[in-house]
């Protein structure tokens, strides 16, 4: 049975609870292993073909009936729909119907006489016709020739019937006919008029998934078919709708990206599809923005098709290479320059983001040379610009601003010039090989390749670092790799299988697992490395335990220090790795000295590192002596400090106790990069407002002093607003944790009082904490009255529930225990409603009704519903709740009397 089907829905097929067939796999039931079969909404389940109209890929019922035909009068020899029918058949015996159809002079015609002389298969239960019509479809695929002649005129004829029956036939019809009468290639008039009328219904998920079946695709307007589904977040479907069709697909990508375009209103479109429940937190610019990518890159489009998306993905690009070049002062000049350059073009719009990003800055000379080195127009630079611009020309000046003085500070590569050795071809590669590969040895591992920023897909690597002892070795990849290079690219591939595959050999990197998938993309040979990587060690993995028990992590309540391992290094070693030629042409030959040191420092200290970390493990909190516990041929975690067993989350450390704030009196305000870390606020009960995409950082200052909020950042806003607001009323959020690690490091932070009255006492979409409690009597009346028959799908992409989901519960299968939601409000009334179709509140927020499963309504011992008075959002407790308990438990205020969560809960599920 469909667990999202009502009892009472038309829509339902055979597949309802009074089918006696369940446990028949000849009896054709549509659960047994085909899940399209009487479910129009599920999509086609066909090998990969969504209009091919065979549901035979997935159901074990369609066996390979030529073994054993059972028109032969053998039931049993290999056909495992000819055996015994079971007692309730609605039809009987399989074998018999197969020895009828053959008995037939016209099993086709046949079949139209019954469905045109029978109303049997029009009623909502399984059907005797829905069984004989998939019976026969069976029996023309086991034939030597199957399916009907082709191109005749009977057959003609026969798909003209078909096409009237089908367009009042259920779900479980459509399938059968689609397949036995070819009606992909019938007279497409009525078919489309069928569709058309779906579609006022207000049932889209059965025109498209009818449209797909019977390939109706060209003859149908691609915006008006997906918009319904888009705004009810089911883009599978509609991708499903589109596969194929290159034309199709490109249209599609242009409608999500004019949905991306700046000052667009999705409301506009949803008012126009009023019998769309639609997903607005579903429907952001940045989720869009990524859909559109990921659209562009699975279908191979022209980036030209999404120039939205593109000109936003490049300012983001834009802001990110101006923070790295003006605040952290982490980019050479020469870099920066020409990774600009490279984003910028011709493009006005972006010209003008950039001068107004330099206009923002306070550094004369650096924007100066920066102004100088791009050529750009004086009239909208500051006036102390412009003087410092003039100075630099007149001193002719073409050099880089005054250096920082960060290179004394930093880690300094501790070999000579000469032991950093470029191998760019099979002869060196020979010469070299026995250092390479000698056993018993650590070696470290790095790749280097140019950024693309987003924009070009996925970079190939340009260079490989090997550095073992006293040496570092830098493989030139686009020379080693060149086709045209006659034996090199296969002596590079075994040589460096060799070395991930010797277990003697200790392999050290740091997010090694990444290295490898680039190397892999850039050499087919070695797609497979990281499967044949044996004595290897992740730092990054032993980093991850350093920081639990270590300094407060870097860019809180602070300048923004070095990160990743530029920080190791520095908590390691002492100092930090300069990295102001990281993100440097890697692709540009010859490499500069300063890329050539980098890339052999890069790799160099991590030998150094893994040293230091073996002779004195106690010192970095590390039980047990790392060298020993990671020898050669193991490829594991070092063990975890005890520190890190207690408090496995815990990454930041308060130095002074702040005074102690409720959680619901605690207000904040979020940079729009952070609305993960928003939502899990909003889940614990702070009072969170997030900036809007592309809206100035200055606002959330504003925001701060207006209403008393605390402003949570990250990158490039910090200093400036750290600035404007004082001491204490501006926090960076480390953006290299997840959002609930960054929840408990803000709410330890700040000394936030969290009790489990405080779960969901927000809508973590909208913010607002007022709820009207719905009873489930007037709830199933609503869904009912708006039409939805059946709640969201549960499998396949439509079913995937993100780990921002919003329901309080999805229908666990056990009662919440002691842990309980009841937030103070009052009950729905019918002077509460604006309308009843669709449901709206006074306060004009439709109810998200289409986000209820049929199967919570029909739960028992769910006695309530609660609807967001905001935003329309519809909860009701479940597993959610408990979830989240038992993921924030170490900073939940236990009421006296009540058990902690993980001993009041039971086993705790799967994070929110």
């Amino acid at each position: 049975m469909d667990p999202r089907a009502p009892a009472d829905d038309p829509a339902a097929g055979d597949a309802t609870a009074g089918d006696a067939t369940a446990g028949d796999p000849a009896a054709g039931d549509t659960t047994a292993g085909d899940p399209t079969a009487g479910d129009p909404t599920a999509g086609d389940a066909t090998a990969g073909d969504p209009a091919a109209g065979d549901a035979t890929a997935g159901d074990p019922t369609a066996g390979d009936a030529t073994a054993g035909d059972p028109a032969a009068g053998d039931a049993t020899a290999g056909d495992p729909a000819a055996g015994d029918a079971t007692a309730g058949d609605p039809a009987g015996d399989p074998v018999s119907a197969w020895r009828g159809f053959a008995a037939l002079a016209d099993p086709l015609a046949g079949l139209l006489d019954m469905l045109d002389g029978s109303r049997g298969w029009r009623g909502r239960g399984p059907s005797l016709e829905a069984w004989v019509a998939r019976e026969l479809k069976r029996w023309l695929q086991a034939r030597p020739h199957p399916g009907p002649p082709q191109g005749g005129p009977g057959l003609r004829q026969l798909q003209a019937r078909a096409v009237k029956i089908l367009v009042e036939s259920p779900p479980a019809l459509v399938e059968p006919l689609v397949s036995i009468f070819q009606l992909q290639d019938a007279d497409r008039s009525p078919l489309l008029a069928h569709v058309h009328r779906l579609r006022q219904e207000g049932r889209f998920k059965e025109a498209v998934v009818l449209s797909t079946k019977l390939r109706l695709q060209p003859h149908l307007d691609v915006e008006e078919m997906s918009t319904p589904l888009l705004l009810q977040d089911k883009l599978g479907l509609v991708e499903r709708y589109v596969d194929g069709f290159p034309g199709l697909q490109r249209r599609l990508l242009s409608l999500l990206d004019s949905w991306c375009r700046p000052g667009f209103d999705v409301h506009v479109v949803a008012r126009r599809h009023p019998q769309a429940a639609w997903r607005p937190d579903r429907l952001s610019p940045r989720v869009l923005s990524r859909q559109v990518l990921r659209l562009r890159e699975r279908f191979g489009l022209d980036p030209a098709l999404c120039p939205h998306v593109v000109t936003q993905q490049r300012l983001a690009s834009l802001r990110y290479l101006c923070y790295k070049r003006l605040v952290e002062r982490s980019l050479s000049q020469e870099s920066w320059v020409e990774h600009v350059h490279g984003l910028v073009g011709q493009n006005e719009w972006l010209q003008e983001q950039l001068l107004q990003l330099l206009a923002s800055h306070d550094d004369a000379a650096v924007v100066a040379q920066c102004a100088l080195d791009l050529s750009l127009p004086e009239g909208r630079l500051p006036a102390t610009v412009v003087t410092e611009l003039s100075r630099l020309r007149l001193q002719g000046s073409a050099a880089e601003a005054p250096s920082e003085g960060r290179t004394d500070d930093c880690y300094q590569l501790p070999i000579a010039r000469e032991d950093i050795r470029f191998l760019a071809s099979w002869e060196d590669l020979a010469r070299h090989e026995a250092e390479l590969l000698q056993p018993g040895q650590v070696v470290s591992v790095d790749l280097e390749w140019r950024p693309s920023f987003g924009v070009g897909g996925r970079p190939q690597a340009s260079l490989m670092q090997v550095a073992v002892e006293g040496r570092v070795f830098l493989l030139d990849l686009p020379q080693l790799l060149s086709p045209a290079r006659g034996q090199e690219p296969q002596a590079f591939s075994q040589l460096v299988s060799r070395l991930l595959a010797d277990p003697s050999i200790t392999k050290l990197g740091y997010g090694m697992a990444g290295d490898l998938r680039s190397l892999g993309a850039s050499c087919p040979a070695l797609a497979q490395a990281q499967k044949q990587l044996r004595g290897s060690l992740d730092l990054l993995q032993v980093h991850k335990q350093l920081r639990v028990v270590d300094a407060p992590a870097p860019g809180v309540d602070g300048a923004a220090g070095p990160r990743g391992l530029s920080l190791l290094v520095q908590q390691v070693l002492g100092k930090p790795l300069d990295k102001t030629q990281q993100l440097s042409n890697w692709d540009r030959r010859p490499l500069g000295e300063e890329q050539l040191v980098y890339a052999a420092a890069d790799a160099y200290c991590l030998l150094e590192v893994y040293w230091a970390l073996c002779r004195e493990p106690a010192r970095f909190h590390l039980s047990g002596d790392l060298g020993r516990s990671l020898r050669p041929g193991r490829s594991e975690k070092p063990p975890l400090p005890q520190q890190a067993l207690a408090y496995p989350q815990q990454v930041l450390e308060v130095k002074e106790a702040a005074p102690e704030v409720q959680a619901r009196a605690f207000r904040v305000v979020c940079d729009s990069m952070l609305q993960g870390l928003a939502r899990r606020l909003r889940c614990l009960g702070v009072d969170v407002l997030v900036l809007g995409t592309g809206e100035d950082h200055r606002r959330a200052a504003e925001v701060a002093r207006q209403e008393g909020r605390i402003v949570l950042t990250s990158g490039l806003p910090y200093h400036k607003l750290q600035a404007q607001l004082g001491a204490g009323r501006c926090l960076a959020v480390d953006c290299s944790l997840k959002a609930q690690q960054q929840a408990k490091a803000v709410i330890r932070h700040f000394n936030v009082r969290v009790t489990q009255d405080d779960i969901f006492s927000r809508c973590q979409a909208c913010n607002c904490d007022q709820y009207l409690k719905v009873s489930k009597d007037m709830m199933k009346q609503l869904v009912r009255l708006s039409g939805h028959r059946e709640g969201p799908g549960r499998t396949g992409e439509e079913a995937a529930q993100s780990e921002d989901e919003l329901e309080t519960g999805s229908a666990p299968e056990e009662p919440p225990g002691p842990c309980t939601y009841d937030p103070p409000c009052r009950w729905l009334e019918e002077a509460d409603l604006q309308t009843r179709v669709p449901a709206t509140l006074g306060s004009g927020a439709q109810l998200q009704l289409s986000g209820v499963p049929a199967g919570v309504l029909r739960r028992p011992g769910l006695r309530h519903f609660y609807c967001c008075t905001g935003c329309g959002k519809v909860f009701w407790e479940g597993s959610h709740l408990r979830r989240v308990a038992a993921n924030f438990r170490d900073i939940l205020q236990m009421a006296p009397g009540i058990p902690e969560p993980s001993q009041a809960l039971g086993p705790a599920g799967s994070p929110s």
